[in-house]
């Protein structure tokens, strides 16, 4: 059964400070889940990893508990969630598309609203705010 991003970006964070207990590794690449060294670079002005010069799409600060978006710097905590192909995305950065698997059916809207229904369970997360929404059909 699938289940819901939060759980696993969860695990990713605890990896992170389980990974990054040297200050100098407090980010991790959402992507790979890996320790990154991030700079920023000076003619694009966006932070690139240390040791590739590239440029990291989505990251976590593990000492202030935040995901970050690489492009901008701006927090999106509880603004992520997963492509058509598992990767994870910044929501705004979602094409629409929907995806179902006998119970389960999950749709992402362009503007970035997810609706999941997983057998008697409706979570709906607001794409601008993060905000997520039960309701279990008892």
């Amino acid at each position: 059964m699938k289940k819901i991003f939060f759980s696993v970006m969860a695990t990713v964070v605890l990896a992170g400070f389980t990974a990054c207990s040297d200050s100098k590794d407090r980010y991790v690449d959402l992507r790979t889940g890996k320790p990154v060294n991030l700079v920023k670079d000076d003619q694009s002005g966006l932070m690139v990893d240390e040791s590739t010069k590239k440029p990291v799409y989505i990251y976590v600060d593990t000492k202030n508990n935040d995901t970050i978006y690489g492009k901008t710097g701006v927090v999106i905590n509880g603004q992520v969630s997963t492509n058509s192909d598992g990767e994870y995305v910044y929501v705004n950065d979602l094409e629409p598309y929907e995806i179902k698997d006998g119970d389960y059916k999950k749709e992402v809207e362009k503007d970035g609203d997810i609706k999941i229904k997983d057998g008697d369970t409706k979570v709906k997360i607001d794409g601008e705010t993060g905000e997520k929404k039960v309701k279990t059909d008892d």
